[in-house]
């Protein structure tokens, strides 16, 4: 006889990188029944199954320092919140890391009925790995996000570049330089949209995976909003002007060069043809004409 699930009810995206997961965290920790934790990446299930160095302790230590402990400032913070924050902090890094170690993250939920975590590293989990994952969940739901492919991948560069403080290669690269750099694992694998939802599907119920795409939620973010209350079966909730139409995590604003599409021309078609072979339908957006 098992015992109760580890992990409750868990709610996970595993949204591609630069299609709106920011957004929808955002907003959606505002939603009473759905907790957050500070950290919204923690990448554990990435961890487990693919890359454990994704969260050593030189890393978690950094994160820590960077984003809680180095941040306090005694003349602005509120105590409440530092407090939560450090009882949380202490957690994180705690040892050894395995699914007690997970669990523990969420030990300060208020009774919310979703534990929620939100990493564009889900989506190269293994196929195998999801049904694990589902055995320790009382109730599993992943979401899936998608961006034109082409939007995304120039998005995901000039973030990147931006973050490691190299913005001016976009003036200096040729062609042939984007077209490598594009292609590292890093950058190019969280657009194979294909491949990563044929893996999910192998090792997920139907009424367990939602699929939307960064193009809806522009034109439509209450819609969105509301599929995904209702693909968790939670109430909907009165979420603020202010918050919905927020823009988070943009890029810096660069034009995408006019050859940069045409390198790509032959994958973004596979690609597109993967997601619809799977019977989704695509953003018009996507196929240009």
């Amino acid at each position: 006889m098992t015992g109760p699930p580890l992990f409750g009810n868990l709610f996970l995206s595993a949204g591609a990188m630069k299609a709106g997961t920011t957004w929808l965290y955002s907003v959606l920790s505002r939603h009473p029944n759905l907790h957050f934790t500070p950290e919204k990446e923690m990448h554990y299930f990435y961890a487990k199954y693919v890359d454990d160095g994704i969260l050593s302790d030189q890393r978690r230590l950094e994160n820590a320092v960077n984003k809680y402990i180095g941040r306090i400032d005694p003349n602005s913070a509120n105590i409440d919140r530092v407090r939560y924050d450090l009882h949380w902090v202490a957690a994180y890094l705690n040892r050894p890391l395995d699914d007690y170690w997970y669990r523990n993250l969420f030990h300060f939920s208020h009774r919310q009925r979703y534990g929620c975590d939100f990493s564009n590293l889900y989506a190269l989990l293994p196929a195998e790995a999801w049904p694990q994952i589902s055995s320790n969940c009382r109730t599993l739901r992943v979401l899936y996000t998608m961006r034109d492919p082409i939007k995304r991948l120039w998005s995901h560069i000039k973030f990147h570049l931006e973050v490691t403080h190299k913005l001016e290669l976009l003036d200096t690269w040729r062609p042939d330089e984007f077209d490598d750099f594009a292609r590292k694992p890093f950058i190019w694998d969280n657009g194979e949209y294909g491949r990563a939802y044929r893996r999910m599907k192998m090792g997920l119920a139907p009424e367990q995976l939602k699929v939307i795409f960064f193009e809806d939620i522009r034109s439509g973010p209450r819609d969105i909003l509301a599929g995904i209350e209702d693909f968790l079966e939670l109430p909907h909730h009165n979420y603020a002007d202010q918050v919905v139409n927020q823009r988070i995590n943009e890029s810096v604003s660069r034009p995408m060069p006019d050859f940069f599409p045409g390198l790509f021309a032959r994958d973004f078609e596979r690609i597109i043809r993967e997601v619809e072979d799977q019977g989704l339908v695509v953003p018009k957006s996507w196929t240009r004409g």
